[in-house]
């Protein structure tokens, strides 16, 4: 399974129900809503598309399509805000 994690150089903060990701390399803002900011935090660690399902399922109790996490990814990957855990 491919895993993903953070790359270096970012700042995040929480303002109400919204993450502001600060990629400090780049000069540029990223908006993420709550559930958004939730997998955030997770990619502190590699996280597969998989292990980030059950941890939405289990924090939220809501069924999230992988689909959408795998969108999400790929979106987070083309910002550079993301890369493959090796």
């Amino acid at each position: 399974m491919v895993q993903f994690i953070q790359k270096n150089s970012f700042e995040a903060t929480q303002i109400e129900d919204e993450w502001i990701i600060l990629d400090t390399d780049q000069y540029t803002v990223t908006r993420l809503n709550d559930l958004g900011g939730f997998c955030w935090l997770k990619l502190g660690e590699a996280q597969t598309v998989d292990s980030l399902h059950m941890a939405i399922d289990q924090e939220y109790g809501a069924e999230c399509e992988k689909d959408a996490i795998d969108k999400f990814l790929v979106d987070l990957k083309k910002c550079g805000l993301i890369r493959h855990a090796v």
